[in-house]
């Protein structure tokens, strides 16, 4: 499918009413699971898929091409729209950013994350002024072919600065940002703060405020267009995967084997489209 009719399917899907549940698959399995359950576009997880290699996120050590693979895999093997969760965009000018934007678009996704994260963790967020001159060129590349995101990492690097986070998030909308992001706002007043000063630009949200885990009924009804869910589900899985540990290291050899079986995960392998 050409870019701007990606473009135009996965922004449909943010501006309808309701927008969208965007869940985060860490590995070829995972993405055929969610798109077996009906979910209409997946996303990757940068502290997932740095975690499968045994790295740490947001520290550069996953490359832009191991993270294209890897969203190639996801997309090839489903069918559905992706969206590449990119760090910073992975380079120090704006032009590299371009640069990832461009290679995304050629790679077939339908959207790109661009953080205001340098990952420096003595100085883990971005002057302003730069912040935004990176989403603006994210958005330069796009042309319309691929759907950007502006994220500020503000709250979930310690910084509690609501409205230094809605500067940031409304000038990304002003420089053409298609979506926008603040990982875990405090509260629901937070939320509703963002949601309002930045519209009509659709705003994303990780599963929550920080304080509540609200329903998606509940987080529609403040105007959230995207729900994604980051590595959460991928924990979700290596919390079992412990349990399972701890009941093999006991001698517990049936509560250690219990889960999906092998029949179920080659059904759902056969179903990919690669």
């Amino acid at each position: 499918m050409p870019g701007s009719e990606l473009y135009e399917k996965f922004m449909a899907l943010h501006t309808r009413d309701g927008g969208l549940v965007m869940p985060n698959a860490w590995d070829g399995l995972s993405a055929l699971m969610l798109a077996d359950a009906g979910f209409e576009a997946i996303a990757t997880s940068s502290a997932a898929i740095a975690a499968t290699l045994g790295r740490l996120d947001g520290r550069h050590e996953v490359t832009r091409e191991e993270h294209l693979e890897h969203a190639r895999l996801l997309g090839g093997l489903t069918g559905l729209p992706v969206n590449g969760d990119f760090e910073d965009g992975y380079g120090d000018m704006p032009e590299d950013v371009a640069a990832t934007v461009e290679a995304a678009v050629e790679s077939g996704l339908a959207g790109i994350g661009v953080e205001d994260t340098s990952g420096d963790p003595d100085m883990p967020i971005r002057d302003f002024d730069e912040a935004v001159s990176r989403v603006r060129s994210a958005v330069d590349a796009a042309k319309g072919r691929i759907v950007v995101t502006g994220r500020t990492d503000n709250f979930i690097q310690g910084r509690p600065d609501l409205d230094d986070t809605i500067r940031r998030l409304t000038a990304f909308a002003e420089v053409g940002a298609d979506v926008v992001y603040a990982p875990f706002p405090p509260d629901r007043e937070a939320l509703v703060a963002i949601v309002t000063a930045v519209a009509p630009t659709p705003v994303n949200v990780l599963v929550s405020p920080s304080d509540k885990v609200l329903t998606v009924a509940e987080l529609q009804q403040v105007g959230v267009k995207r729900i994604s869910l980051g590595p959460l589900l991928y924990t979700h899985a290596m919390g079992a995967l412990e349990q399972a540990t701890k009941a093999l290291r006991a001698g517990d050899l049936a509560s250690a084997t219990t889960g999906m079986s092998f029949a179920r995960v080659n059904e759902l392998l056969a179903h990919g489209k690669n």
